[in-house]
């Protein structure tokens, strides 16, 4: 499985980091309510947030009523700002790739993960590996990028507009191909992995998992109001949700 740390990059980090301070973008204004909406109680519960980043939401999680929070993120840089900026004695930040969580010694009742698992290069492996880590009736909720996103090989999948200049659809290619995609994001060189929308559901059904909703997202309208661009969302989904329970 890959461990890139793509995050601790000086120059990556200073980008995502202008990136995630801006006041229109895509997690806070699709992703994020996407995912608040397919939050289950928490109240009590024990979570274990992946690629946890600034802990936004591992602090989120204690003010729903969490009894406690892990959170676990390969980038050392993101956890100092978590450490800062989300810190609650409920909360334990820890320095550690995500497919290490089965050294954690711990169960969860709740694993969530925001746009991280398509840095996971065997997805079938760590599926299994997040539901031994559940307990019984655990659920599992995560958002990733698209496959139609992660699909074409150089990451030059691109919208087509009509003569007026407006976006009407969008070209990808190389969907039935698995596997690792090196991109520019910032940098040269970051490494994702594409897998099929059948191969996600099929990874975590196999593994135990039962599938209890699948959202692609589109914009609501406060979100187009506030970045109209957003709305080329009706032509092609970024993000693919999936929420799951350990029966």
């Amino acid at each position: 499985m890959s461990n890139q740390n793509i995050y601790d990059s000086d120059i990556f980090f200073k980008g995502y980091k202008e990136l995630r301070a801006g006041a229109a973008n895509y997690n806070d204004l699709l992703e994020q309510p996407a995912m608040t909406k397919l939050l289950p109680d928490l109240n009590g519960k024990t979570v274990l947030d992946l690629g946890c980043g600034y802990g936004h939401n591992c602090i989120d999680f204690v003010r729903r009523g969490s009894k406690s929070v892990v959170g676990v993120d390969i980038s050392k840089k993101m956890l100092a700002v978590a450490k800062s900026e989300s810190n609650d004695e409920k909360i334990e930040y820890i320095n550690m790739s995500m497919t290490d969580i089965s050294k954690l010694n711990k169960t969860f009742d709740f694993i969530y993960s925001s746009l991280a698992f398509h840095y996971i290069e065997d997805f079938d492996s760590f599926a299994k590996d997040m539901y031994s880590v559940l307990n019984a009736g655990g659920q599992l909720l995560f958002s990733q990028e698209h496959p139609i996103i992660t699909a074409t090989v150089d990451g030059n999948g691109h919208f087509n507009k009509n003569p007026k200049g407006e976006k009407i659809s969008y070209t990808f290619s190389n969907y039935n191909e698995p596997g690792e995609r090196k991109i520019h994001w910032y940098v040269d060189g970051v490494i994702k992995y594409h897998r099929t929308f059948s191969g996600v559901v099929n990874a975590l059904t196999t593994a135990g998992f039962v599938i209890e909703e699948i959202n692609e997202p589109v914009p609501e309208d406060r979100a187009i109001k506030e970045l109209p661009a957003i709305v080329k969302e009706y032509i092609k989904p970024n993000f693919l949700i999936v929420k799951a329970r350990k029966v």
